[in-house]
């Protein structure tokens, strides 16, 4: 695993070299894409191949069908890893699979290379025209940024920072439910960050949109990306001022409540509450503070 990555996080692990320094050494790149050695993953629409390990699939680049290609990185052995968004191919043996899916399961160096794959490809997706002249752009840099055909101005993948917060006062954490999630779904709260605000400012401001109340000591617990489609999820722990009623907004939270360690516990237990899967932070967060993992199927 790469130094300095969580590898608690399950999206926010890998083990390449990203080596960008290479993304604009045409010589190089068009020696790596000849060498047979070189491994190229395919993705469609957020999906690749998966063996039931799970493994992802590799092809030698000469196998890769037609597609833009993104230069992933370089393992320790000097081998080449590119993804190449196209159509996946049939392969026997083999099942189309996302993140959610299998994320949380894959290796480091798998979980790492997809993550990157998808995110980089939902942005060449939905970044094909440039936003200053709206002529059409095309991907350069082995994939990493995108150039203006018309007026030559560089575009640079989009991430769009969110906090997510665990709110508690020692001995209870809250819990809330969207409308757009089933019955007994509930999770902690997460926002977008807004222009020209700090995250812990963010944290503060969407716990008192979301549930009406105030916060403090908001304590950074660790990041992941979350490719779907381009966000990067911050995770913090925020302690409730005391005496503070609950007031749910009616629009993005349908419901919340405060939950004991006992009540948490039970709850998962007998299937009256369903936490995020394991792949989210948000699961990384209840448990951090639980003291354990909880039982359930995600």
């Amino acid at each position: 695993m790469i130094e300095g990555t969580l590898g608690w996080l399950a999206l926010a692990r890998g083990a390449l070299d990203r080596v960008a320094e290479r993304r604009r050494d045409d010589a190089w790149l068009a020696r790596t894409w000849a060498d047979p050695r070189s491994r190229v993953m395919v993705v469609e629409r957020g999906k690749t191949l998966v063996r039931p390990e799970p493994a992802l699939v590799f092809l030698p680049p000469e196998q890769a069908p037609e597609g833009e290609r993104y230069l992933l990185g370089v393992d320790g052995d000097e081998t080449a890893y590119f993804a190449v968004s196209a159509p996946l191919p049939a392969i026997e043996g083999t099942e189309p699979a996302g993140l959610r899916a299998v994320g949380a399961r894959l290796s480091d160096r798998d979980a790492g290379l997809l993550t990157q794959a998808v995110a980089l490809q939902n942005w060449h997706e939905t970044h094909t025209h440039c936003p200053r002249c709206g002529a059409l752009t095309e991907p350069a840099s082995a994939g990493h940024t995108r150039v203006c055909t018309v007026d030559g101005s560089e575009h640079f993948p989009r991430t769009d920072p969110a906090v997510i917060m665990l709110v508690h006062d020692d001995e209870r954490m809250l819990l809330a439910s969207s409308h757009k999630w089933p019955a007994q779904r509930m999770s902690v709260l997460a926002g977008f960050v807004e222009p020209g605000e700090s995250l812990e400012q963010a944290v503060a401001r969407e716990v008192r949109e979301e549930v009406g109340i105030a916060v403090h000591d908001c304590r950074y617990l660790g990041s992941q990306p979350w490719p779907l489609p381009r966000s990067l999820m911050l995770g913090f722990f925020a302690r409730a001022y005391d005496g503070q009623d609950l007031r749910v907004d009616g629009e993005e939270i349908k419901s919340a409540r405060w939950f004991t360690r006992p009540e948490l516990r039970a709850a998962t237990e007998s299937g009256r509450l369903g936490l995020p899967g394991r792949i989210s932070i948000a699961r990384q967060l209840i448990e951090r503070w639980y003291g354990g993992e909880l039982p359930d199927d995600s």
